[in-house]
């Protein structure tokens, strides 16, 4: 592993200077900043039994559904067609230091983007002079959230870019993927059918896997292990997959 920070280094170079970078980062935080103006308005009209935070975290999938595919959606892809994979292979470098510094690179930034946000909260605390408005709890349980769950996210998208040479196919790939995790998922766990007794083991596991009852968890200061355990041997089992992928088709190319 002694090439993972150069190819680290030279992965974040290349998004810096990418403008998929830029047009995600703007419409990240133009979104971002939309949904919390309208949190906002909303309690300016009426009373809430949930804090701003709560709410805004709530809609984390929206973002993470247009962000993730627009960050990964090169890292493979792009260098499977023009040709600049199997070159840099031939060097001295493992496909799993390629695929993790690809990886890093990718979660450093969407994590960085997601901290942005923190600007937000700090204007608020700044400003409302309304200690009601910020909870830190369900803030930081959010944030702690959005970070371990980035880690199989941001995975799913580098699988994704694993699977074509096309970026674009590559992004509605992982667009796909991620909504059926988060949005696909949840809505199976909410028929009416998985209440029948003989779903019930179907309807436990859809439960476990359910995101916005991980979300709900962190916002109360609820940290299981068991969904931490699930994020992160999730994000290994995509790798692995992006590893053997890339291997697979370089053997057949």
């Amino acid at each position: 592993m002694k090439h993972f920070l150069t190819i680290l280094s030279h992965e974040l170079r290349m998004l810096l200077v990418n403008a998929s970078t830029y047009v995600a980062a703007v419409l990240f935080l133009a979104l971002m900043g939309f949904i919390f103006s309208g949190v906002l308005d909303n309690y300016s009209k009426a009373a809430q039994e949930t804090s701003p935070a709560t709410v805004f975290f709530q809609l984390f999938w929206i973002p993470v559904l247009f962000m993730v595919p627009l960050l990964t959606m090169k890292c493979i892809s792009e260098e499977r067609r023009l040709g600049t994979l199997e070159t840099l292979l031939t060097a001295p470098v493992s496909t799993t230091e390629v695929v993790l510094g690809k990886y890093a690179a990718s979660y450093l930034l969407y994590l960085f983007l997601w901290a942005s946000t923190g600007g937000f909260f700090f204007i608020l605390h700044r400003f409302a002079q309304d200690p009601r408005l910020l909870d830190f709890g369900p803030m930081m349980g959010g944030y702690l959230f959005v970070a371990i769950s980035g880690l199989f996210y941001v995975a799913v998208g580098l699988f994704a870019s694993s699977l074509s040479r096309n970026q674009a196919v590559a992004g509605i790939l992982a667009f796909s993927i991620l909504f059926t995790l988060i949005i696909g998922l949840n809505y199976a766990a909410g028929l009416e059918m998985m209440n029948r007794e003989s779903m019930q083991p179907v309807h436990a596991l859809l439960e476990y896997v359910r995101t916005f009852r991980h979300l709900d968890d962190f916002s109360q200061g609820i940290v299981d292990t068991r969904q931490v355990l699930f994020y992160l041997s999730g994000s290994v089992l995509m790798l692995i997959f992006s590893i053997l992928g890339i291997e697979v088709k370089l053997l057949h190319s």
